[in-house]
């Protein structure tokens, strides 16, 4: 990497500093400055919580820490009778301040953690059953809430959605994309959109994610073209007296107040990575932060099969190659079909991609075509008639049903790639050990993707369900608290969104809830602590 000098990596630091000085306003008089000439190991610049990630989960819980808070509404009655008894029990407190395990208990969705079915169900009450019920909660900004912290992203805040092919339409209804405090219907509206349907263009959505952060005065938190190299522990040997004394002494960072009173950042994670400039130069920083947030999602690496072959230039692996392939002409007048492997929906994405362009389509997947597991089970043919005509494809137009190759579609349920030969050839074999050799003109390989989480040790092996196993969205998510979305396994880290299983944006926003709650509930009993007088060392939760 190209990284450029000392003083520039003090400049950005220093743009970190002033606006974290300019947000608490009255509260704080100074925080020490990174020095131009900073060498490795001085004081640098420690914050209550880096959030690594700026797609829905990472904005959301920005919004969060920000001091906005959720009530429920004076008119509101929630379509739950034994939920909304519980809200009313407590209605003079914001949600954030309740016991989210009590108002969870007993509710049920589409998602594993509690908290992401309790706030969905406050956010879209019965939507699961088809109801367009408004939501019973409305939203106050308390600035005393907020909890200092910044947003660190690759690109512009929307995450991956900037990056999703465009053709196609989500998955999920436009207001389940939505945030809280801004209806994904009000800000078409402003911008005199006009929204044909409840389904949106993923572009749409990422123009709505990257207005929000705008609108909501959120900007000041996020910072834009940033690449985390490493996130790491500091002093985790708690049995070496000598180490521990080291921690005490450094790992705290002191903010004074206008009124004399101190309060206490603990240093226990150390963010190294770089900016991209606008001239395409590298400037690092580093951080040290007392919590940290995971809100990555799981697009960095599309699967692999890890099968002979996959590396040859014509194995492709995203949609997006595809659709550059297909608009460069590279399959226009190739006789060979299209080879797309997968059952999920960015595979019948493709499939819709490649029929519409008159492109012929081998369609090779594991599962049989009446596995109830498959995505398309689960949604409704009125809602989403493409995906149902790719089923019905799948099931109709089988290798098996005619010995020879349909013209446009043929699938083959069942089956397995063995390997990619380099005159683009393909070995399948079905589940009764039969194989099969079918010529091509690309493959696509689409079988789902994973998060790239390789700043953190052991690439983050160590904080999964399954401990030394890579970490994926369905068979190995982190382990997590399932109220405060704290890892099991690491103190101070938490995670949210697809990371913890959480697919839909509509659950992820649970997660920024139980973080804001834990983080406040830390921060009042740090405050408590400073009161009594009792702040110091490793007296500080």
């Amino acid at each position: 990497r190209s990284y450029s000098g000392p003083e520039t990596e003090g400049q950005l630091l220093n743009s970190f500093v002033q606006y974290f000085g300019d947000s608490l306003g009255r509260k704080v008089k100074r925080m020490p400055l990174i020095e131009e000439t900073v060498l490795p190991g001085d004081s640098l610049l420690t914050l209550p919580v880096v959030i690594i990630g700026n797609g829905p989960s990472g904005i959301c819980l920005s919004y969060l820490l920000s001091g906005y808070r959720p009530y429920l509404s004076p008119e509101a009655i929630h379509p739950n009778p034994i939920l909304h008894t519980k809200l009313e029990e407590a209605r003079h407190l914001s949600i954030v301040d309740q016991d989210l395990e009590y108002l969870s208990e007993g509710l049920e969705g589409r998602s594993s953690n509690p908290v992401a079915v309790l706030f969905d169900t406050l956010l879209h009450p019965d939507a699961d059953f088809g109801y367009d019920y408004p939501p019973v909660l409305h939203w106050k900004l308390e600035q005393h809430n907020y909890i200092p912290h910044i947003v660190l992203g690759k690109g512009p805040p929307g995450g991956a959605w900037h990056s999703m092919e465009g053709s196609m339409l989500t998955i999920s209804f436009g207001d389940w994309m939505e945030l809280p405090g801004l209806t994904f219907k009000e800000w078409a509206a402003s911008k005199r959109r006009n929204i044909k349907s409840d389904r949106v263009m993923p572009e749409e959505i990422a123009c709505y994610y990257k207005h929000y952060v705008t609108v909501m005065g959120l900007q000041k938190n996020f910072r834009d073209n940033v690449y985390i190299t490493s996130v790491s522990r500091l002093y985790r040997g708690k049995d070496d007296e000598d180490r521990s004394q080291l921690n005490e002494n450094i790992s705290t960072q002191h903010l004074e107040m206008e009124d004399g009173q101190k309060s206490l950042i603990k240093r226990n994670w150390e963010v190294r990575g770089y900016q991209r400039a606008t001239d395409g130069s590298h400037v690092p920083f580093c951080l040290f932060a007392e919590n940290v947030a995971l809100a990555t999602g799981t697009f960095d690496s599309p699967g692999r099969l890890q099968v002979e072959g996959e590396d040859f230039p014509f194995v492709l692996h995203s949609m997006s190659d595809f659709g550059a392939a297909i608009s460069k002409g590279k399959l226009r007048g190739k006789a060979d079909p299209v080879l797309i492997v997968g059952a999920g929906l960015t595979a019948a994405d493709a499939v819709l991609c490649a029929y519409n362009n008159n492109i012929p389509v081998i369609h090779v997947f594991r599962r049989r075509v009446t596995d109830t597991s498959l995505i398309f089970k689960q949604l409704p043919k009125k809602l989403y008639p493409e995906y149902h005509k790719v089923y019905h494809m799948m099931c109709t137009q089988s290798h098996t049903v005619d010995s020879n190759l349909h013209s446009a579609y043929t699938s083959f349920p069942e089956h397995n790639v063995l390997s990619f030969k380099p005159e683009m050839k393909c070995v399948l074999q079905s589940a009764s050990g039969l194989k099969k050799i079918l010529k091509f003109s690309v493959a696509l390989v689409l079988i789902g993707s994973h998060p790239n989480l390789f700043f953190l040790k052991d690439q983050g092996h160590s904080i999964g369900h399954h401990s030394n196993q890579p970490i994926t969205c369905k068979g190995n998510p982190i382990e997590i608290d399932p109220y405060t979305y704290e890892c099991t396994k690491e103190a101070n880290l938490f995670a949210l969104g697809p990371l913890v299983g959480d697919n839909f944006v509509r659950f992820l926003k649970g997660g920024a809830l139980g973080i804001a709650r834990c983080l406040a509930i830390r921060q009042k009993k740090k405050h408590e602590l400073i009161e009594s007088g009792d702040g110091g060392g490793d007296g500080v939760p």
